[in-house]
């Protein structure tokens, strides 16, 4: 899969998921739900039983090492803290559409500096 195929993939998936999510969200929100407040966010969701307990903890987790490792990677990989935590904010709106996205950003960047450096 080439790199172009592979970043329009992962844009897709991203939008595709920002459109299937937030909907849900907007509806949350009218109810009275605080989108900025993680813990009140997911305790919704897990009072709902079943399924949703276990996709929310799950995410919840997935989502906490998420905003860990995309700190110390673009650090790492020298694009910076800073974008890491602009990855971590940009995360609030949904995993599902920031990671895809950074992953498409550090492949670039990475690609641009292996150019620059050979």
């Amino acid at each position: 899969m080439t790199q172009n195929i592979k970043h329009g993939l992962f844009i897709i998936l991203g939008i595709a998921a920002l459109l299937l999510t937030w909907p849900h969200a907007f509806d949350w929100m009218r109810n009275g739900g605080n989108i900025l407040n993680p813990v009140q966010f997911f305790g919704d969701a897990i009072n709902a039983g079943g399924t949703a307990a276990f996709l929310s903890i799950d995410m919840a987790i997935a989502w906490l090492v998420f905003m860990i490792w995309v700190v110390f990677d673009a650090k790492r990989i020298g694009m910076g803290t800073k974008w890491g935590w602009f990855f971590v904010a940009m995360s609030y709106i949904g995993v599902s559409l920031t990671f895809p996205i950074y992953l498409v950003v550090r492949e670039r960047y990475l690609d641009s500096k292996a150019r620059t450096a050979g």
